[in-house]
């Protein structure tokens, strides 16, 4: 069943006082992401072979495919931590480019919750979550700690926030990570196989805070092997391989009738 996706309009938080405040580069059309012949080389590793795709406003998009098909590369040109050397990136009608302060822009519209948690050790969780906002954001301490514990509560752990990451388990570290982006309140958010580094036992509670992420309208793009997950949640899965778009399309078709036998292959190895 899919889900029905919802924008709450009593549900506010701090953050969403300072969004109000801020302006679109250009009129907001339904297209978040247009990716047109991106093209990407490590040395003579041709990672990404002529991507062209777009992502719609309040759209979830399941990546999937082999190891080295450039799935998590091409979700990383998105917010140029990997640079693409050739096609066109536009991002909330703002074209990516080696401008730095346009790179900023995007990076500040674009959260992404990697395979290893990356927190500050040294932090505490509220400390973890709170840091960007106030530095970048320019919220209050006070507006910082409210929005943290509010997402806290959304991820199910707000009894964790005066703890050290160490001190948490790794489905628990990984919710936190989740709250750390959306502290900055992105327009999309990307996951690059956020329950690849996870017991098994941990893999459900970080997807069910991503499927309540989904309800919400936000824009997401997931790189995951779990297909349960994205039966119930995508709008449009692609499958990847050879760092080409081998075949896309709603999950109806790619489960039920995949038309590239790349596809069907990979599928029937995995399910």
């Amino acid at each position: 069943m899919k889900l029905i996706r919802r924008k709450d309009p009593e549900s506010r938080s701090p953050l969403d006082e300072i969004a109000d405040t801020r302006g679109e580069a250009t009129e907001p059309s339904d297209e978040i992401i247009i990716c047109r012949d991106i093209h990407k080389w490590f040395g003579d590793f041709h990672a990404l072979r002529g991507i062209t795709t777009t992502v719609r406003r309040s759209e979830v998009v399941v990546v999937f495919g082999p190891s080295g098909s450039g799935k998590s590369t091409f979700i990383r040109t998105i917010n140029r931590l990997d640079e693409h050397q050739r096609g066109e990136i536009i991002v909330d009608g703002r074209t990516l480019s080696n401008d730095v302060r346009n790179i900023d822009a995007i990076r500040r519209e674009v959260g992404m919750v990697f395979q290893s948690f990356n927190l500050f050790p040294h932090l505490t969780v509220l400390r973890n979550i709170t840091l960007a906002p106030m530095k970048v954001r320019r919220l209050t301490g006070d507006q910082a700690e409210e929005a943290a514990m509010d997402l806290l509560v959304r991820v199910g752990i707000p009894e964790q926030a005066h703890k050290f990451p160490g001190e948490l388990s790794g489905g628990q570290q990984q919710r936190v990570a989740i709250a750390r982006a959306l502290a900055m309140q992105p327009k999309i958010m990307l996951f690059d196989e956020p329950t690849s580094a996870l017991d098994p036992e941990m893999i459900k509670e970080v997807l069910d805070v991503m499927r309540e992420m989904a309800g919400t309208g936000m824009t997401m793009i997931c790189v995951t092997h779990e297909m349960g997950f994205a039966r119930e949640v995508a709008d449009r899965m692609m499958m990847f391989d050879l760092g080409r778009i081998m075949e896309e399309g709603p999950p109806e078709q790619i489960f039920d009738d995949p038309q590239s036998e790349r596809t069907k292959l990979f599928l029937s190895q995995i399910l």
